[in-house]
């Protein structure tokens, strides 16, 4: 893949502010174009983007990209194009009493240019989906994606540049340094999905122009299983979420608390359940591979290392398989007795290994994901209200889904974003359009207003409308 020259980049930059410049609020119908070419161009092409991201991961389900991007982005484009007129709508806001007859309005301008640095994870869903929020918006956009996924990425640039104009949506290939340079760019808003430690590094980039960000990163997402909770009926779900990409997703559960006198019981169910949903795994093509030969070296890499302090390992291998590293399908490991001193609890592990903690209490679960970075996502599995309610309320997380995994991320009436660590601001839906937009506050003065009894000379005039100001107001 080949670098784009920061001069380049710059110029790209330019051309697109020359472009909003002169249509600086785009009328509905031509945000509901670029919409709808935006979805035809997914439709079209559907197929080259599932072969493209199987490529690059060397083996990835066909079925796991249609329903984890191709499906999301769908969805995402869909209920844009239905709430589109309400979003841009300016509205009415109440004015206070005291300054009344004058009147409040609220008016959702676009941005500018916009930003968007994408992952490797899923290439299509997260480099589009925040791409249909700024459109939407009425902004334009240019995307930098992974130079991990290099069949897709160049995909992507020749596919979108079917579909639009250079100054209206564009692809930035490239590897590492055009990466930097990107985010060194003067964008009007830059949002970054990727890991934290990358995310800091963004952060200060767009920090030297002002540029704000929104930051969609990721963590250790824990899973509390309550003592209420049916074993039989939570593991498929607790698989389901971990395994989907082979967990290389920012919001899989990255560890499970179990009560203790549980932990057995759930091994055996958690077994049950992987069996049932990948008989085999070696030739399946519903398991997906570890993206490159790095990460999978750093998924041994961590469990080597819980093994040498002590940990127990379970490999759930339901065909009695043996793996060709060449092939880079990780089997779903447990790891049983994980201390706070192993690689695996102090890194994000984005890959199927579930490190399982036993607990006595509910408390006890509280209290370690309190002292740790908040995650992305919380997940809770139970029937007792009371056990649930408290850790909702005495946990802070970037979103939660009770009784299953990942689904809170799908819908679209709800915002999707980190807090602290695991990010900063959110997109889906309405949030992503009022991520993309400035929210102007604007003051219309009534004719007839009594605002002059305010102005200077100061006198008592002044000091009985202050002293009735501060009872009315």
């Amino acid at each position: 893949m080949k670098d784009l020259p920061a001069a380049g980049l710059s110029e790209l930059l330019q051309r697109q502010r020359a472009a909003f410049a002169g249509e600086m609020n785009p009328t509905f119908a031509v945000r509901k174009d670029r919409l709808d070419r935006l979805a035809a161009m997914g439709e079209k092409h559907a197929n080259q983007i599932v072969e493209a991201i199987s490529a690059d991961f060397g083996h990835r389900s066909p079925h796991e990209t249609r329903l984890a991007e191709l499906l999301i982005v769908g969805t995402a484009i869909r209920h844009a194009r239905g709430h589109l007129k309400g979003w841009m709508k300016t509205r009415r806001v109440a004015t206070a009493i005291h300054y009344l007859p004058a009147s409040n309005r609220l008016m959702r301008q676009p941005l500018g240019v916009i930003g968007i640095v994408a992952p490797w994870n899923y290439p299509y869903q997260l480099a589009i989906a925040p791409a249909v929020a700024a459109i939407a918006a009425g902004n334009r956009v240019m995307v930098k994606p992974s130079e991990l996924t290099p069949r897709f990425s160049e995909l992507l640039r020749h596919i979108i540049g079917e579909s639009f104009a250079e100054d209206e949506l564009a692809v930035v290939t490239g590897e590492a340094e055009t990466g930097k340079a990107f985010t060194e760019l003067p964008f009007d808003h830059l949002f970054f999905t990727g890991s934290t430690a990358v995310g800091r590094m963004v952060a200060q980039a767009a920090a030297k122009n002002l540029t704000p960000v929104t930051l969609e990163l990721g963590g250790k997402s824990p899973a509390i299983l309550d003592p209420s909770s049916d074993l039989a009926t939570v593991t498929p779900r607790l698989a389901f979420g971990k395994l989907l990409n082979a967990g290389q997703t920012c919001i899989a559960p990255d560890y499970a608390f179990v009560p203790r006198d549980r932990i057995d019981s759930f091994v055996e169910h958690m077994q049950r359940a992987v069996a049932a949903l990948y008989p085999r795994l070696a030739a399946n093509p519903d398991y997906t591979s570890i993206v490159s030969d790095r990460h999978f070296a750093r998924l041994q890499g961590l469990l080597e290392d819980a093994r040498s302090k002590g940990a127990r390992i379970v490999s759930i291998n339901p065909a009695g398989e043996t793996f060709d590293a060449a092939g880079r399908k990780q089997p779903p490991t447990l790891v049983l007795g994980a201390t706070p001193e192993m690689k695996l609890m102090q890194e994000e592990i984005f890959g199927p290994i579930l490190p399982v903690l036993a607990y006595e209490h509910i408390e006890e679960a509280i209290a370690y994901i309190n002292r740790h970075d908040r995650p992305l996502a919380l997940y809770w599995f139970g029937a007792d209200n009371a056990s649930r309610d408290k850790v909702l309320s005495q946990t802070i997380s970037g979103g939660v889904t009770l009784n299953d995994c990942i689904w809170h991320i799908a819908q679209e009436d709800q915002p999707f974003g980190g807090v602290g660590a695991s990010g900063t601001g959110c997109y889906h839906g309405e949030w992503g359009f009022r991520t993309f937009s400035k929210e102007k506050p604007v003051f219309h003065q009534s004719r007839m207003n009594g605002m002059f009894l305010m102005y200077p000379p100061y006198g008592k005039t002044v000091e009985r409308m202050l002293a009735l100001l501060k009872r009315i107001a």
